[in-house]
């Protein structure tokens, strides 16, 4: 274990598990999905990007393979030994304040749907910081059906196994969500905390911090582009 757990919060399975039960040998492991081309379809070429919470850097390689300028955040020292080819800043997301600006600004792996509002409003407040005069945020959702449809599964084509076990209300709006993943070789599991939120509740959390969506990137609506509540959208 790097340090203690948070509450709420476990992992199980070889190596390393950071404080919100994120297993280092794990994301290292899993492969990149569709993030990178939602990203690209998103950003001017070439950009200068602010990625926030990159575990092991399955986004932030692809991306720097696309040509853009990554700045990759996490708080686990173990997990940024993985990343590779972007500039790494080892801080918990909610206190980086770098002085600079970005054309884009990443929140990825469903953060913004932490189960405490208050830890919520830091993130969106570090994306607005960090953000450049006509830049965006990029925020990833959860599924509009992520705690009802469970239990569930989905076999990866790179020869494992997903599987959300149970999803239980424990209070305040706040679900405990338990994630196996089986490889041949090895099994991790994670317990974490989110806080699900409508579409309505979504861009409401995103105006109290002054973003608007722009528009929502995929027919899912789990990527989004927002911007600035008094700037336009562009790119």
């Amino acid at each position: 274990m790097e340090t203690t757990m948070r509450e709420g919060y476990e992992g199980t399975g070889p190596g390393a598990i950071t404080p919100d039960g994120c297993a280092v040998e794990l994301y290292a492991r899993l492969p990149v999905g569709d993030e990178p081309e939602v990203i690209a379809g998103a950003v001017p070429a070439g950009a200068r990007l602010l990625e926030l919470g990159c575990g092991a850097g399955r986004v932030t390689h692809a991306l720097v393979e696309r040509g853009f300028r990554v700045t990759a955040v996490d708080e686990s020292a173990a997990m940024l030994e993985r990343v590779r080819g972007a500039r790494t800043v080892c801080s918990p997301i909610e206190r980086l304040a770098l002085g600079e600006r970005f054309d884009a600004v990443l929140l990825g792996s469903f953060l913004v749907h932490a189960g405490d509002p208050a830890v919520r409003r830091g993130l969106l407040r570090t994306c607005v910081r960090h953000l450049a005069e006509g830049g965006c945020v990029l925020i990833q959702r959860e599924g509009e059906e992520y705690h009802s449809d469970v239990p569930r599964e989905r076999v990866d084509p790179a020869g494992f196994t997903v599987r959300i076990l149970s999803a239980t209300p424990v209070g305040d709006g706040v679900v405990s969500v338990h994630a196996e993943y089986v490889f041949p070789d090895a099994t991790w599991s994670q317990t974490f905390r989110s806080r699900p939120m409508t579409r309505e509740e979504f861009e409401e959390a995103l105006g109290e911090e002054g973003l608007r969506v722009d528009r929502y990137l995929t027919e899912d609506r789990m990527w989004v582009r927002a911007v600035r509540a008094g700037e336009s959208g562009r790119g």
